[in-house]
């Protein structure tokens, strides 16, 4: 306990640190017509995440070495081009790279399915840069993390699928951020370092599980985000957008632009929805894959339905935008 106690004033000290160096160095996120801000934040806040699973190595031992190799490799990338951009394929590179060490981690390349690691990579990074993508108001990255990463504790009562302290760490990490982040005008934002890295840490949790009780409906702790990522990419595909251009039309940015719902309250919305959904495939007694198949199926209808009512909103502000 008094370390835990220990971690935690290290944690709260290097965030407070942290907001000087950004500060002095000018690390900060200027907002645009697609940005959801309005305000000059300090970006890179998420770099404790990566700092709190060095800090809990230290206090706890090197237990996953490949996974701390990849966490460090994909998270640096990231916090430098959150500070100077970085070609897409240099990151994508490194994106691959790190996930086939968290795969070495928890076993999956002694798999002989290749196929079943091909399909998994791809996998594994488009989760990542769909989290990075969904990074964009305050708070959400922050409580729905929270909302993966508890019940993702309480199976590993259970399960026993990675140590305990590297999930209360991880946990802590995401408080201290979301002091700062949750809330209306908030001192900093993740960052890339702290979307992706934050990703990463619970792909290597959920992958642990998976790994250990081949029960892939554990896929479901990410359904809410899963949903609002690849039917957003699909519409913008009917739309024949550039994928790669930044925009504002997932749901929770129409929510909270078009919408004008406060920031705190839709993150709220989605870390509850998502913790709802989690603690249901680990409480209630059906199967896991009916239960996430019917969980994915009310996500996407509930998704089409709030973009036939609400996009127009969107297509009213690009117009007065010139867009």
């Amino acid at each position: 306990m008094i370390a835990l106690i220990t971690i935690f004033i290290l944690l709260v000290v290097i965030e407070l640190a942290y907001f000087r160096i950004a500060d002095k160095f000018n690390i900060i996120d200027k907002p645009n017509l697609r940005s959801s801000h309005t305000s000059i934040t300090l970006r890179g806040g998420g770099i404790i995440f990566l700092i709190g699973m060095w800090i809990y190595c230290v206090f706890f031992g090197f237990n996953y070495p490949w996974f701390m190799l990849g966490l460090t490799f994909i998270a640096g990338v990231s916090f430098i081009d959150d500070v100077h951009s970085v070609k897409n394929s240099i990151r994508l590179i490194i994106h691959f790279l790190s996930t086939l060490l968290l795969f070495y981690q928890i076993g999956l390349l002694q798999s002989e399915y290749w196929y079943i690691i091909v399909i998994a990579l791809i996998v594994c990074v488009g989760v990542i840069n769909a989290y990075n993508f969904m990074d964009g108001i305050n708070g959400i990255t922050g409580g729905y993390s929270l909302a993966v990463l508890t019940p993702l504790m309480i199976v590993n009562f259970n399960e026993e699928f990675i140590d305990h302290n590297l999930l209360i760490v991880a946990i802590m990490s995401l408080l201290v951020f979301c002091f700062f982040n949750f809330r209306k005008k908030a001192k900093c934002f993740a960052g890339d370092v702290g979307a992706v890295g934050i990703a990463f840490i619970i792909l290597f949790a959920l992958g642990s599980v998976i790994f250990k009780t081949f029960d892939i409906s554990y896929i479901v702790f990410l359904a809410v985000y899963g949903v609002d990522s690849v039917l957003t990419i699909v519409h913008r595909i009917m739309l024949h957008e550039n994928l790669g251009q930044a925009h504002r039309k997932h749901a929770y940015q129409i929510m909270a632009n078009e919408l004008k719902i406060p920031h705190t309250v839709v993150s709220a919305v989605y870390a509850f929805l998502q913790a709802v959904i989690s603690f249901g495939l680990i409480f209630l007694p059906v199967n896991h894959y009916i239960y996430a198949g019917a969980v994915i199926a009310l996500l996407v209808l509930a998704y089409v339905a709030f973009m036939k009512k609400y996009y127009h909103l969107h297509e009213d502000y690009l117009k007065s935008k010139n867009i």
